[in-house]
């Protein structure tokens, strides 16, 4: 079973949580955590802004979005994170971030 994703609508876009997992063996989208949050799995380490970039450009590749339309609102140097992406729905976002089937939550 599918735990819900938590996504908040704002005026421009929409805003959701997300967990990230550095150095991992594969970039994914591994699941949704029971509070909501999107758990991400990044190859990237951690340091110097790095993993960031990375989230931000997986989640733009998986949005069909610029990388610009993408924010860390908050947790910039923090595993939790809250993301703001501009022009996509919160319906868009749920249906094109989905866990990837093979991902081990």
């Amino acid at each position: 079973m599918t735990r819900p994703f938590k996504i908040t609508d704002a005026q421009s876009g929409a805003a959701f949580t997300v967990r990230v997992v550095t150095r991992a063996n594969k970039t994914e989208i591994a699941g949704i955590q029971e509070d909501g949050t999107l758990k991400i799995r990044l190859t990237a380490g951690p340091g110097e802004g790095g993993a960031n970039q990375q989230l931000i450009d997986f989640l733009a590749d998986r949005l069909g979005v610029d990388p610009e339309h993408i924010e860390i609102v908050a947790g910039e140097n923090s595993r939790d994170k809250l993301l703001s992406v501009a022009g996509v729905s919160p319906s868009e976002l749920e249906e094109r971030l989905k866990p990837d089937p093979d991902a081990e939550d």
